[in-house]
């Protein structure tokens, strides 16, 4: 038979235990979905180990604020957490970055450090000068606060490809992004009508017409002309080098 002081020791560990699952459940529930269920980045939300406001946490003083309040113009709504819940998950969220740190190899997203090996002045000459970024593009102007808006690699895509191929066009009332791709549709009569390309491949031309409608070509049938701001975007993919990158992408970083 056990002794009386034998349970005690072996229930410790099973009570810590518990705690930690009581935070990693929380954060499932209420977090996980944008998040991940082990916080390194989920369906909308950033990777919460690599994040320089949980590095800079010091017991909920600046995670517990945005749980809180939320970043509504991000998507985030506010989260009513009780003090003690709030706690656990702050907790949980700080277990998540020391296991992460302690094997990088357990990250799934990929870090800022990672992407941080270019020269800022290169890249700033670049954006001058090779890339031609200038001509579309200003630090002081369209870019202002770039950084702040995208980091790591979110940051890299914007840049490399600001918009997806066969990307979808805003639908009827929405406002449409600025920048997007345009196409003028000429029939054999002479006739022609422009609007955002909704769909476009080797066989098919559609676009949203003026009052919303979406109105589909085979492209053998009409003559299609595109006008889409982007396309530089897309004649650099093959010209980049990979200095060319990472020295591009140090650059924007400090557009803060």
């Amino acid at each position: 038979m056990l002794s009386a002081s034998a349970p005690l020791t072996r229930q410790q560990p099973a009570r810590s235990a518990a705690d930690a699952a009581s935070g990693e459940g929380i954060f499932m529930a209420q977090c996980g979905f944008c998040h991940g269920r082990d916080a390194t980045g989920g369906q909308t939300g950033p990777d919460l180990t690599d994040s320089d406001l949980v590095g800079a946490d010091v017991n909920g003083d600046k995670i517990g604020p945005v749980v809180r309040g939320g970043r509504v113009e991000k998507g985030m709504p506010p989260f009513s957490l009780s003090d003690g819940d709030l706690k656990k998950v702050v907790e949980f969220i700080h277990e998540r970055k020391k296991a992460v740190d302690a094997n990088p190899g357990r990250r799934r997203q990929v870090s800022v450090a990672d992407l941080s090996t270019g020269s800022v002045d290169a890249g700033r000459a670049y954006f001058d000068g090779a890339g031609a970024c200038k001509t579309c593009h200003s630090p002081t102007g369209d870019l202002v606060g770039i950084a702040s808006k995208y980091r790591g690699l979110a940051l890299m895509q914007r840049m490399l490809n600001p918009t997806p191929g066969n990307a979808v066009a805003p639908a009827a009332g929405q406002k449409r992004k600025p920048n997007w791709a345009t196409a003028t549709i000429t029939f054999a009569s002479g006739q022609s009508v422009t609007g955002p390309v909704a769909y476009r491949d080797e066989f098919t031309i559609a676009i949203t017409d003026s009052a919303g409608y979406y109105r589909s070509w085979p492209t053998s049938e009409v003559k299609v002309s595109i006008k889409d701001p982007l396309q530089a975007h897309a004649d650099l993919l093959p010209k980049y080098t990979d200095a060319d990158i990472h020295n591009l992408f140090a650059y924007l970083q400090t557009l803060k």
